[in-house]
């Protein structure tokens, strides 16, 4: 049996039987200081993607089979890597990042790392992990998304739109928070402001949904 729902832009879709498996995703926060303001930079989603259309994300996406073995410059500093591997193999652990990285470039034109061609050698050495977040059981589509952050100084390359990403904008945090968000963007964007204005978390948070109702869990 199925049921008839709403998604938050009021589009009505058939809620599953049995919930969709979320597929492994990961972000990018990437961040800079200009004129003592902390701005990130941000796109809006094209129009024709069914998952989150024109509205402003981080870069980011699905982890590819090919990102469990990239050939990396350098891999996660090891108290990042640390707090990852609590939950997943150093594998998939390091899977994650290169999955950041790579969408990054993809939909930013943004290198960490060093290019080759068309191709991206990973430099994870700059990356935090930030947060992590699961869509709802109802929804049509379903992500497990790592959210990571990097300051752009670890970046090299000019930004410019893509297919994915377009109008793509550093704001300032309270400007992005000023937005019509997500309520996980929100989320990521309020966990970095606060560690920006000195707050250190008690764990890595966790942001899901339980009983139609998001919860936010900070884990050791």
């Amino acid at each position: 049996m199925t049921a008839l729902a709403k998604s938050k832009n009021g589009r009505a879709y058939i809620r599953p039987e049995n919930p969709v498996r979320p597929r492994d995703a990961a972000s990018l926060v990437i961040l800079r200081q200009r004129k003592g303001v902390c701005e990130v930079l941000m796109g809006k989603r094209a129009s024709r993607h069914r998952f989150m259309p024109n509205i402003f994300v981080f870069p980011g996406g699905r982890v590819d089979v090919a990102d469990r073995g990239a050939d990396l410059v350098a891999d996660l500093a090891k108290p990042v890597a640390a707090k990852l591997e609590t939950k997943w193999s150093p594998r998939m652990a390091r899977a994650l990042a290169v999955a950041a990285v790579r969408e990054t470039f993809e939909e930013t034109g943004l290198v960490i790392g060093e290019r080759q061609n068309n191709s991206l050698r990973p430099n994870l050495a700059g990356l935090d992990y930030v947060a992590r977040a699961i869509t709802p059981p109802d929804s049509p589509m379903r992500f497990h998304a790592r959210f990571f952050s990097i300051d752009v100084k670890e970046t090299s390359g000019q930004v410019r739109d893509s297919d994915e990403l377009q109008n793509l904008q550093w704001f300032s945090l309270d400007d992005a928070l000023a937005m019509d968000l997500v309520d996980v963007t929100e989320f990521v964007l309020t966990e970095v402001k606060r560690r920006q204005e000195g707050w250190r978390p008690p764990g890595v948070p966790l942001f899901s949904y339980r009983n139609g109702r998001a919860v936010i869990k900070y884990e050791s």
